[in-house]
């Protein structure tokens, strides 16, 4: 991949996507082909199909995917099983038709077993039973890094892919019941000192946000609390789910951004084999992030763990990324952010 190559970055309004096209930009890359969900469904295939056959990219980073938190994965199993794995099978496919050059697939955390030993290796894939309550995306992530396997092995192809950790920055995800635990807990805090502080203005306007509704415009502040205490949000303390005993690392969306072209600038599938992890290779209890986010917030009020709700994985560290060292960075650390 150089900065004359032609790149289609799939799920450029995502975390991920958002990240590497900010950083294609920064780098010098001046054609970067982009399309939204509306104007490009990649469930479809004949619209990928024809998408490929009229731009003919040189490089595909595929960063697009239907994602979310432990709630969502564990409701709609069917929804995301069959959006990723056509997503995946549509882009794949497309790129080694259409000549593709260099793609780059991202995968997920959730592909290793749900009790293997930590830290997390690429050689502990399919080694045991997944989480049960993300296993439908896990399972589509892992057609996706196997038809990368496949299509480099029987067609030469070069299409990579890569396994960050737990992912945070901009353009996340924030929504009550399908976001991750990083942006769940964030805003949740940040609606609880909102509420402490009687600041009924922000939380409409932050409710409206997300809840893309305007129902909350002139909602009364009765209205208001008892829409907060539906997620476990009160004047005196925030719910948090689960037990907080599970680890989980985490990686600024930038840094990851950063080692994704590092690799595809310097590096051939064949160099890094099936799968690479990337991370930081250190990791926190969800129930020090609920001590810490409050601290760095400002927000006073109490943390209230439910074990009745949903708990994942009880820990997810990377063996520290081989491409961070690599590439020299010394900014590799999720307080970053």
């Amino acid at each position: 991949m150089n900065r004359n190559s032609k790149i289609y970055l799939a799920g450029h309004r995502g975390l991920v996507g958002s990240a590497l096209l900010r950083r294609l930009q920064a780098g010098g890359y001046g054609s970067v082909i982009t399309r939204s969900h509306r104007e490009l469904d990649l469930a479809r295939q004949e619209q990928v199909e024809a998408f490929f056959e009229k731009e003919r990219p040189d490089v595909v980073f595929l960063a697009a995917a239907k994602v979310g938190g432990i709630y969502a994965n564990s409701t709609y199993k069917a929804e995301f099983i069959y959006q990723n794995m056509m997503i995946a099978a549509n882009v794949i496919h497309a790129s080694y038709r259409y000549g593709v050059k260099k793609l780059l697939n991202l995968g997920s955390s959730c592909i290793y077993p749900r009790d293997a030993a930590q830290p997390l290796k690429e050689e502990y894939l399919l080694t045991g039973p997944l989480e049960s309550t993300n296993d439908a995306y896990a399972l589509a992530k892992i057609a996706a890094i196997k038809l990368c396997r496949f299509y480099n092995e029987q067609y030469g192809t070069d299409f990579l892919s890569v396994m960050p950790t737990n992912m945070y920055g901009p353009d996340d995800n924030f929504d009550f019941e399908s976001s991750h635990v990083l942006p769940a807990l964030i805003r949740r805090i940040y609606l609880g000192k909102l509420l402490m502080d009687g600041r009924f203005d922000a939380l409409r306007g932050n409710l409206d946000f997300y809840g893309k509704s305007g129902k909350f415009a002139a909602a009364g502040e009765a209205e208001v609390r008892a829409e907060l205490e539906r997620h476990g949000i009160y004047t005196d303390r925030v719910v948090v789910w689960g037990t907080g005993n599970p680890y989980r690392e985490f990686l600024y969306s930038d840094d990851l951004a950063d080692a994704c072209v590092f690799l595809m600038e310097k590096y051939e599938a064949k160099d890094i084999g099936e799968i690479i992890n990337i991370g930081t290779g250190k990791d926190l209890a969800v129930k020090e992030l609920a001590r810490l986010i409050p601290r760095i917030a400002g927000y006073k009020g109490g943390r209230s763990l439910t074990p009745r709700n949903l708990t994942a994985r009880r820990g997810s560290c990377w063996m520290f990324c081989a491409c961070a060292l690599w590439a020299g960075k010394k900014k590799w650390g999720w307080k970053r952010g």
